[in-house]
């Protein structure tokens, strides 16, 4: 499959070179090829394409007890996983970290008090709990569509994992993430012309969030960061000090550590409290700066393996957020003329 993602650039290169040598301009003020090239390069390529060849994939039954699901998820390293129902004899979801805090949230009352919610509850009764509509259904991808669609989809739906479904057999064959597709990007888009807009500073381009961002302070309690979560409806929070500087992220895959720790009883520690207790090698605040180009800003992401950056100033204050939504939606879906974050 690599072999021919890779014939497949050269000779597109050599036709695209052929006529450019006809054409009355140079090749690098031809502007459909300046602000168009990444938006072909995903529709060329399908989400067959960005499945790994060797990938982990775990599938829940909604009669497992949610507390087991979790603690399955952290033991493989899993952000999610997709719901199979039996009853019905089809997928009918996704169990995330997002369940995990809104569980967290729902049934929290104080160190003294367990929560039943979790402690007892199957997959299956917190759906019915949770979830508003019972018409919900499974947000999927055939392997055969374009990655662009599964971009739209993404972004379109606020979702951050896409099951590919195979159309004949019914079966997961892998869980598309914008983290895998712009990586896809960065590893088989590095031969194309790069578009002039890259080299432009993110904050004249206008990407990212820069107004109203959500914020905890250090002092606070990991419950009011839970709550932030859920009605934000963000996946990371910046945290910060007296003077508005940011001293770490708090991500929403730091919260499913708390199931690991099984410390998740007490949610009345400060967030400090919470950042010591990570177990994963935290080294920093990955950031960014408004002066700095998209470019640099998409190798940082990338090669951090990230799934955002925080924008600060030169004294470290906060003043937004770039996640792997904005930098898709301007690399691909702005060119077409959609902006599938606003609607």
């Amino acid at each position: 499959r690599h072999l021919y993602i890779s014939w497949y650039v050269l000779v597109r290169h050599i036709l695209f070179a052929c006529v450019c040598l006809h054409a009355d301009e140079p090749l690098w003020v031809l502007p459909e090829a300046d602000t168009t090239v990444y938006l072909n390069f995903m529709k060329s390529h399908t989400c067959y394409d960005a499945i790994p060849i060797s990938c982990k994939l775990v599938i829940f039954d909604t009669t497992l007890q949610v507390k087991k699901a979790f603690f399955a998820l952290v033991a493989n390293g899993l952000r999610a996983a997709p719901l199979w129902d039996s009853k019905l004899q089809r997928f009918v979801g996704m169990l995330t970290i997002t369940d995990f805090i809104n569980i967290l949230h729902c049934y929290y009352k104080s160190p003294m008090v367990q929560m039943y919610g979790l402690e007892s509850h199957k997959i299956e009764t917190w759906r019915d709990v949770y979830l508003k509509s019972p018409t919900q259904f499974l947000i999927s991808i055939s392997p055969q569509a374009s990655l662009f669609d599964a971009i739209y989809s993404l972004l379109r739906y606020k979702i951050h994992r896409l099951p590919v479904i195979d159309p004949e057999s019914g079966n997961v064959l892998h869980i598309l993430t914008h983290k895998r597709i712009l990586k896809f990007l960065h590893i088989f888009g590095k031969n194309l012309p790069k578009p002039a807009f890259v080299k432009r500073p993110v904050q004249e381009l206008g990407i990212g969030t820069f107004r109203n961002i959500a914020t905890v302070h250090q002092t606070s309690s990991l419950y009011e960061a839970l709550s932030i979560f859920v009605e934000r409806r963000v996946s990371a929070l910046p945290v910060v000090d007296g003077q508005s500087k940011v001293v770490a992220l708090y991500s929403r895959f730091d919260v499913i550590n708390l199931a690991a720790q099984k410390t998740y009883n007490n949610l009345d520690m400060t967030m400090e409290e919470a950042i010591r207790r990570r177990t994963c090698c935290v080294e920093g605040v990955m950031k960014c700066y408004p002066d700095e180009s998209l470019e640099t800003v998409i190798d940082r992401i990338v090669k951090a393996e990230v799934h955002r950056l925080v924008l600060v100033d030169r004294l470290d204050v906060v003043k937004g957020i770039i996640s792997l939504s904005d930098l898709l939606q301007a690399l691909v879906l702005t060119p077409a003329g959609i902006d599938a974050l606003l609607s």
